[in-house]
């Protein structure tokens, strides 16, 4: 799972099990659901996050902007995998929940979905997620995977988007998790869409994303997959590679809320944050709270107010 491998690169090493919640499919009885529609009641919004750091900076950021707004909110962050904490957003355990539109559609709801680009991904989602929940409005920001080269190989090849490979990439190597060599979204759409093969892959664990950066600074790989908020590419200055068929699926960040557990209010604060969020504004954030280890309470309160959106 993205999450998992995200989690084990980042040192996350534990998440905290998630206790069952009760409640019907509509939340209508859970205490922790709220009622949506009465901000006063005195009920909290429930927001969580899965268990690695970027998700829980994003569920902060919901917070914290719900929270300006005069809602109560109750935390409930490091939950775990997709598999652990989708069925309690469905059921009001958790009210809103920062997620990936494309992972969720293909991971929690139709594991045969071909739809790649946003609007797709989302149109799909609106259709076929259960009643008690939807998603608000996509963020620009993406966590997504991409085919990412240092800015000299970029310079050297002329490369800006994955097209530009075709003519050099039998003479590269590239580095990724030994599965990316015959995924649609990995290596073989690569050669089916794009008509790029690597000349070598260079197969690395799961976790072993450290050694990779090193292989691609070093020059031992030309090429890598990396996520694209990964703070290594603006601290070592690396080009992510255009992607403009979108062989890589959109994987835009979407609040994906219980519907009777945020009210109006709530759901134009999250689409607020929805309309200023960038994956370059991702990207500093991570890196502040990867690299200079900077607290995501602090990170997140910082951004809401550049952006505007807090007091």
């Amino acid at each position: 799972m993205k999450a998992t491998y995200r989690a084990a690169v980042l040192g996350v090493v534990a998440a905290l099990a998630l206790t069952a919640c009760g409640g019907s499919d509509d939340g209508g009885d859970n205490p922790l659901s709220g009622d949506g529609g009465d901000s006063g009641s005195g009920k909290a919004v429930v927001v969580g996050s899965a268990n690695f750091p970027e998700n829980q900076l994003l569920a902060e950021i919901y917070a914290q902007a719900l929270e300006d707004k005069g809602l109560k909110v109750t935390r409930k962050f490091d939950i775990g995998a997709r598999e652990v904490y989708y069925d309690q957003v469905v059921k009001g355990g958790i009210g809103v929940f920062p997620e990936y539109n494309g992972a969720l559609l293909s991971v929690a709801v139709d594991k045969k979905s071909t739809a790649t680009s946003t609007e797709d991904i989302n149109a799909e989602l609106k259709a076929k997620l259960p009643k008690s929940v939807e998603i608000l409005d996509s963020a620009a920001a993406e966590d997504k995977d991409s085919v990412t080269v240092t800015a000299e190989t970029a310079e050297k090849y002329d490369l800006k988007t994955l097209a530009d490979l075709k003519p050099v990439a039998k003479d590269l190597t590239i580095g990724a998790g030994s599965e990316f060599k015959t995924r649609t979204q990995g290596g073989a759409g690569l050669k089916s869409v794009y008509g790029v093969e690597f000349g070598k892959f260079q197969p690395l664990d799961a976790g072993a994303q450290s050694t990779l950066l090193k292989l691609l600074k070093d020059g031992k790989v030309q090429a890598a997959n990396l996520y694209t908020t990964d703070p290594a590419i603006i601290e070592d200055g690396l080009v992510v590679l255009e992607d403009p068929k979108n062989l890589f699926s959109s994987q835009n960040v979407t609040p994906l809320v219980h519907k009777s557990s945020v009210n109006g209010e709530a759901r134009s604060a999250l689409n607020a944050i929805s309309a200023e969020l960038t994956t370059e504004d991702l990207l500093k954030m991570m890196e502040k709270l990867v690299n200079d280890k900077e607290d995501a309470s602090d990170v997140a309160e910082e951004w809401l107010k550049s952006a505007g959106l807090t007091s």
